[in-house]
């Protein structure tokens, strides 16, 4: 694998240098909203009196922050997708010239179906995993450890909050991962079958219809087909799962910092801008 990376590694590189770029720009977008509520609305460092002039200020740069990480952004998906496509690419054409190098018996062995499999859906398979990884993985990362870190600097109470949430979540993650495992197996094997069977239909479709055995490679196709298709329901019927579970404790970590906010306002130990602003963060 990492003979194809490295040969377009720079892309990855610079696909993972615009990513940073993107976070950035969200994470410095709430400490910036924070000022405007504290300093430019509320006037807290200035006697009770807001800042006009400030909240122009503050909200320009802002707007330059989010087109420089809309910038960032198209960058990054324009160096993700080379990366993926050309290693997708690479590694479907070195696997079609591995196949046409098989014995007959070789050939048996593996099956058409699985062959085709291999060429096409489980080289996209790893195309995505490229793409999702440079994107997806680096994104999340950077994320979930510059939130906790910019959490802790605007207060340290909120920033244990999530630390103590941190890893539930993890563990839901793990939890799904590891059950979505032996399905994924399973998944490959059925999709194999299916492919075997509708290769074995087209090229001997003669033989069928001359032997009238429609009904029976109807009712075989039918088998496969519904094994794969009840394996991909149980698969995504765990993701659905997942995603509101997550979505659930991030929800309530947002409920707490605002419960646990609301105290430190009255007690004077906080300011709404950076409760406002630890939300953006959560």
């Amino acid at each position: 694998m990492w003979n194809y990376v490295k040969r377009y590694l720079r892309f990855a590189l610079l696909a993972a240098l615009f990513m940073v770029g993107e976070v950035m720009m969200d994470l410095v977008q709430p400490g910036i909203m924070s000022r405007i509520v504290d300093d430019g609305v509320l006037g807290l460092n200035n006697n009770g009196a807001g800042d006009l002039n400030l909240i122009w200020t503050l909200g320009v740069q802002m707007i330059g922050l989010v087109l420089f990480g809309v910038f960032c952004g198209a960058l990054n998906n324009a160096f993700v997708h080379l990366t993926g496509q050309n290693i997708g690419n690479e590694m479907r054409k070195d696997c079609f010239r591995n196949i046409m190098t098989f014995s007959f018996p070789r050939l048996d062995r593996f099956g058409t179906g699985s062959l085709v499999t291999r060429v096409t859906n489980d080289i996209t398979q790893v195309q995505t995993f490229v793409s999702t990884f440079v994107r997806g993985m680096i994104r999340t990362s950077l994320l979930m450890f510059g939130s906790m870190y910019f959490m802790f600097r605007l207060n340290r109470d909120f920033g244990l909050i999530v630390l103590w949430a941190f890893p539930f979540i993890v563990g839901c993650l793990a939890f799904c991962l590891w059950k979505a495992n032996p399905l994924f197996s399973r998944l490959q094997a059925q999709l194999d079958a299916v492919n075997s069977i509708m290769q074995e239909d087209i090229s001997g479709i003669r033989m069928i219809k001359a032997c009238v055995r429609e009904s029976y490679e109807k009712l075989r196709f039918g088998k496969a087909n519904d094994g794969l298709i009840n394996t991909q329901l149980q698969v995504l019927v765990l993701f659905a799962f997942m995603n509101p579970v997550v979505n659930g404790l991030m929800y309530m970590v947002v409920a707490v910092i605002l419960l646990a906010g609301s105290f430190e306002v009255r007690d004077g130990g906080s300011t709404p801008g950076t409760i406002m602003a630890a939300t953006g963060c959560g």
